[in-house]
């Protein structure tokens, strides 16, 4: 096992959802590990994104713009990058975006990630893949202490719904087509991730409470803040990618692959939880400027006020453990924003490169192999 992540440099790596605010950072950082990166995604949604902002385009093998749930495009794409590794980010992501369009995200999420998975499994070659999904895929009653992997799975909205789904295809196809205890025969190691509310630079989807931020702030305006006690995991968009590529990495060169062939949470120590409140209060403190709002009737009664994932599994087996305090994540992320509003025109790969940089080699902190 290394220790550096150096097995990736060279390997084949197919990123679904690329073009989107984690995939084009995972793409970018998987391109500074060495790897041959190919993409599969719609086009940025959105302008700016950071796909464009740091000109990831340049950087890939491929950049194939096509739907994940067509099947023949997804056949073809598998069949042209060979991928040693697949990461697995396409997807709708937003929450409230799926209370419009509840179908479309069933659609996207469930069995988008079922097409993948027939043409993994129609390709009949070894591959290691790793399934993103959401901290949302548990059932959330409402209980306060932090959802653990073994945990059931459920939804009470549209999108939370359709992340559970995702799982249980993942588990499904695990069982049924690529068996943890025939890994030799197949060569498929399939895992899943699922992480907290990532936060950092380059996002400017809707409904988020950073990207809603910077729009906010940098035109001089009030920050609307729609849900400002609820308690969410947040940490920068860094840390669970730098789990999903040690995960990767373990499948890849494991000599026991079917150890790690699971499901992973990633998200902050709890010391780290704040609400979004706190968040905001943050994000203005290292803006200079700015205040944000909570008008009567803002709040929304779909989304669980708390939710906290455990990470213990990933720490005591991975190795893993997120670096950065929520006040670093912060300060870097609107360091970027201001960067970018500086230099609207100008490339930001460079100073993504650093935050990557910073961060440090994405690496288990121990070797238990």
């Amino acid at each position: 096992m290394t220790n550096d992540l150096a097995s990736l440099s060279g390997r084949s790596v197919l990123v679904t959802g690329h073009t989107g605010f984690k995939g084009s950072w995972l793409a970018l950082w998987l391109h500074q590990l060495g790897a041959r990166v190919s993409g599969y995604a719609l086009d940025p949604v959105g302008k700016p994104n950071h796909f464009d902002a740091a000109d990831i385009g340049s950087l890939l093998v491929d950049d194939i713009r096509a739907d994940i749930r067509d099947a023949d495009r997804m056949a073809a794409a598998l069949d042209h990058a060979a991928p040693e590794i697949i990461f697995h980010l396409a997807a709708q992501p937003i929450v409230r975006a799926s209370l419009l369009e509840p179908r479309h995200t069933f659609d996207v999420n469930v069995m988008g990630t079922a097409s993948l998975l027939d043409a993994v499994r129609s390709a009949d070659r070894p591959c290691v893949v790793v399934v993103i999904t959401s901290d949302k895929c548990y059932r959330n009653d409402g209980q306060v202490w932090g959802f653990r992997e073994s945990d059931p799975l459920g939804g009470h909205d549209p999108y939370s719904a359709s992340k559970a789904g995702t799982e249980l295809v993942v588990e499904a196809y695990r069982s049924s087509y690529f068996p943890l205890d025939r890994i030799a025969e197949h060569g498929v190691r399939l895992a899943s991730a699922r992480a907290g509310n990532v936060i950092g630079g380059g996002d400017w989807a809707d409904d988020r409470i950073v990207p809603d931020a910077m729009r906010a702030l940098a035109s001089g305006a009030d920050l609307v803040v729609r849900n400002p006690g609820s308690t969410r995991p947040w940490q920068h968009v860094l840390e669970p990618l730098s789990g999903y590529l040690a995960l990767a990495e373990r499948l890849l060169v494991s000599e026991e692959p079917a150890r790690w062939a699971d499901s992973w949470n990633f998200g902050p120590q709890p010391v780290d939880e704040a609400t979004v409140a706190d968040l905001a209060t943050e994000i203005i403190a290292d803006w200079g400027s700015g205040r944000w709002i909570s008008p009567p009737g803002s709040s929304s009664d779909i989304e669980a006020t708390t939710l906290r994932i455990a990470i213990d599994k990933a720490v005591s087996l991975l190795g893993w453990r997120p670096r950065w305090h929520l006040s670093e994540t912060v300060s870097r992320t609107v360091a970027w924003y201001q960067e970018f509003y500086r230099h609207p025109d100008g490339s930001m790969r460079q100073h993504s490169v650093a935050d990557i940089e910073a961060y440090g080699p994405p690496t288990p902190l121990t070797d238990d192999g």
